[in-house]
């Protein structure tokens, strides 16, 4: 919220220092008071305020690299290794063996985590209702 208020204000650098980047030679942009043109605005000059759909087509860029490189991982690591784990004894290749510890870790995260969360929810159920 507090990044479209400044958006919405119009705070931003001052017309001094907007001036004082521009390299010699080189006319200096239109005061922030008045358009460029008389077809614009100044609405049309600000930055595009960040959304939930630019934040996913990010993530989902983000997602698509990581599994890319996790592909490439897998496919350099295919050599066998020995496993021993509670008693039981097996041979796997060393990326799924990296892959399984991972999981695993995953989701021990997401059991304690959403563990905590509970906790929070209720003690905050508890102090909503005496406050009442």
């Amino acid at each position: 919220m507090d990044l479209l208020h400044r958006f919405r204000t119009g705070s931003g650098p001052s017309a001094e220092t907007a001036e004082a980047d521009v390299p010699q030679g080189e006319s200096s942009p239109a005061p922030a008071g008045r358009p460029a043109d008389p077809g614009s605005s100044a609405e049309n000059s600000r930055p595009v305020p960040v959304t939930r759909t630019s934040v996913a087509w990010a993530g989902v860029w983000a997602a698509a690299l990581v599994s890319v490189a996790f592909i490439v991982f897998m496919l350099q690591n295919t050599a066998a290794t020995q496993v021993s784990f509670l008693g039981l004894h097996g041979t796997l290749p060393l990326a799924v063996a990296m892959l399984i510890a991972m999981i695993s870790g995953i989701l021990l995260t997401l059991v304690l985590g959403t563990a905590r969360i509970t906790q929070l929810r209720r003690l905050a159920s508890r102090r909503r209702r005496q406050n009442r």
